[in-house]
C-alpha cells in the first residue's frame, strides 16, 4: 500500500493540496441543527471520477454525516475495501435535538452502514461495548482507534498572562476554570452553573460556539450565567486556542456523551489538570489506575463528587502543577504519528484482509460452478 492520500471534504474552495494530501471539495448544504456543519453526499460524477483516477487501496469514511453513504457507494462501485470510524454517538444526541422515536431508525441506519463496512474504528472501549451490545456489526470487526493529540500545538509553553487576563475578565489572580468545546445541550454545561454557585471566588471561561436551534446554545448559556464571573470567547483557533488551554488552572468536562474527548487530551497535553465525568470515552483517557495522578473523574451529574475533586486543585497550586505535569508526560506517549502509524499498518491491513475474505466467500459458489461447467482438461506429463 502506497503513502498517497486523497481527502474528500464537505468544504468548497479548498486548496488542491494539504500537507501532501490531495484535497477534493464537494458542494454541501448546512445541517439543519448545526448551521456551521456542512453536509454533502459527495457522489457527483466529478468526485467519483477523481477517486477512480486516484485508484485507492482503501477508503476511510470518517464522518457522522451523510457523506458516509457516498463513500460506501464509491467503495462498492470501485470494489475497494472501506473502513468507517464511529466518533459521534448519534443515537444519544437524537432525543436532545429532535424526536425520541428517531433513535430506533438511526440504529438501523448505523447497522446497515457498518455491516457493509469491512472494519469499524471506535475512539473508546465504551463505544465499542455500545456497538457490540446493539449488534451493529460482528465484534471482531470493531477495533479501537488509539487516542492521539498534537502535543506540539497543545503545550504548557503557550501559557500567557494576556490570555489569562482575557479569560478571567481582568482578574488573573483568581482561580480559573476553563471549558473548551461545542456549546450544546449534550455537553451538560448547565451542570457547571451548580459548580460555580459554590465557588464565588473562581472564574470560568467557555471557549467555543453552539449549534443553530440548540436548546442550550451559547446565548442561552450566557443568560444562565448572567451576573456570574463567566467569559464566553466564542470559537478560538491556532495559537489563541493553545494559549486558552495552557492559561487556565483546571479544565472541567461535565459531558456524559463524549465518544473520545479530544478536548480532554488537548487540555492534558497543555499541562492542565482535568476533572471529567466518568462516562463515555473519558475513563479511557484517565483510567482507574491513573485517577488522582494524571486527572480526576466524578460521577456524572453529581455536584458533590465534582467539588471533592475540583476544590483541592483550585486551592493547591502545587497539586495543580504535579497533576498537570503528569498529564503532560502521559500525553507525550500519544502523539498523532503513533496513532496514524497503527491505523495504517494494522487497522487498514485488517480491513483489506476482511474484504478479501468476504470477496472470496462471495465468489466461491461461482468458482465452483465454473469449474464444473468448464472443467480444465487433464494434462498428461508422459
Amino acid at each position: 500500500m502506497g503513502d498517497e492520500v486523497m481527502v474528500v471534504t464537505t468544504h468548497e474552495g479548498v486548496p488542491q493540496e494539504f500537507y501532501g494530501a490531495k484535497l477534493v471539495g464537494s458542494r454541501s448544504f448546512p445541517c439543519p441543527w448545526y448551521q456551521n456543519v456542512p453536509l454533502s453526499l459527495a457522489l457527483s460524477p466529478r468526485i467519483i471520477s477523481q477517486v477512480s483516477q486516484f485508484k485507492p487501496d482503501i477508503i476511510h469514511a470518517s464522518s457522522p454525516g451523510i457523506m458516509v453513504f457516498g463513500a460506501l457507494a464509491i467503495a462498492k462501485l470501485l470494489s475497494v475495501p472501506i473502513v468507517m470510524s464511529y466518533h459521534t454517538h448519534v443515537p444519544v444526541y437524537i432525543p436532545r435535538y429532535t424526536f425520541s422515536w428517531l433513535v430506533k431508525p438511526m440504529w438501523l441506519i448505523i447497522k446497515f452502514l457498518h455491516r457493509a463496512a469491512d472494519l469499524t474504528l471506535v475512539p473508546s472501549a465504551a463505544i465499542a461495548r455500545d456497538l457490540q451490545e446493539a449488534k451493529v456489526t460482528s465484534a471482531n470487526k470493531i477495533r479501537l482507534w488509539n487516542k492521539g493529540v498534537d502535543s506540539e500545538s497543545f503545550h504548557p509553553r503557550y501559557r500567557s498572562h494576556e490570555m489569562r487576563l482575557r479569560l478571567s475578565n481582568g482578574e488573573p489572580e483568581k482561580p480559573l476554570i476553563i471549558h473548551v468545546g461545542r456549546v450544546g445541550v449534550e455537553k451538560s454545561l448547565d451542570f457547571l452553573k451548580s459548580v460555580m454557585d459554590r465557588l464565588p471566588e473562581a472564574r470560568i471561561a467557555f471557549i467555543g460556539d453552539g449549534p443553530y436551534r440548540c436548546v442550550v446554545c451559547r446565548e442561552e448559556l450566557e443568560k444562565l450565567f448572567t451576573g456570574m464571573p463567566a467569559v464566553f470567547t466564542g470559537m478560538l483557533q491556532g495559537e489563541e486556542l493553545s494559549e486558552a488551554y495552557a492559561s487556565g488552572d483546571v479544565f472541567v468536562m461535565p459531558s456524559e456523551s463524549e465518544t473520545l474527548g479530544l478536548v480532554v487530551l488537548e487540555a492534558m497535553s497543555s499541562g492542565i489538570p482535568v476533572v471529567g465525568a466518568r462516562a463515555g470515552g473519558i475513563p479511557d483517557i484517565i483510567p482507574a489506575e491513573q485517577e488522582g495522578k494524571t486527572g480526576f473523574l466524578f460521577t456524572p451529574g453529581d455536584t458533590e463528587d465534582c467539588m471533592r475533586k475540583l476544590v483541592p486543585l483550585l486551592e493547591n497550586k502545587e497539586l495543580r502543577e504535579t497533576i498537570g505535569k503528569a498529564a503532560r508526560e502521559e500525553m507525550e506517549n500519544y502523539d498523532w504519528k503513533a496513532a496514524t502509524k497503527m491505523i495504517r499498518n494494522e487497522q487498514y491491513e485488517a480491513a483489506i484482509w476482511f474484504w478479501r475474505k468476504k470477496r472470496a466467500e462471495a465468489l466461491g459458489p461461482l468458482q465452483w460452478l465454473t469449474e464444473r461447467l468448464f472443467p480444465s482438461p487433464a494434462i498428461n506429463f508422459r
